[in-house]
């Protein structure tokens, strides 16, 4: 939720820029609100604790151990 004397303050300025400088001032809003961190929080995933048997669970760690723990010199 925003602060309404944050917004007030940012307002007041930005009546005072240029239109190019507002556009900048948009363009970098709107990056830093894609950037917000996107997903479920943890206590909603909770349900889903211990629905892995130990040998699912350890299938699963080998197999990403193995296939995203490797570095491809050649890659690039």
């Amino acid at each position: 939720m925003a602060d309404l004397s944050i917004t007030s303050r940012i307002t007041e300025q930005l009546e005072h820029l240029p239109a190019e400088l507002q556009r900048r001032v948009l363009d970098f809003v709107e990056a830093l609100a894609q950037s917000q961190p996107k997903g479920e929080p943890g206590a909603n995933l909770l349900r889903f604790a211990g629905s892995l048997d130990p040998q699912s669970a350890q299938e699963m760690r080998a197999a990403i151990e193995e296939g995203c723990e490797q570095v491809d010199r050649d890659e690039w």
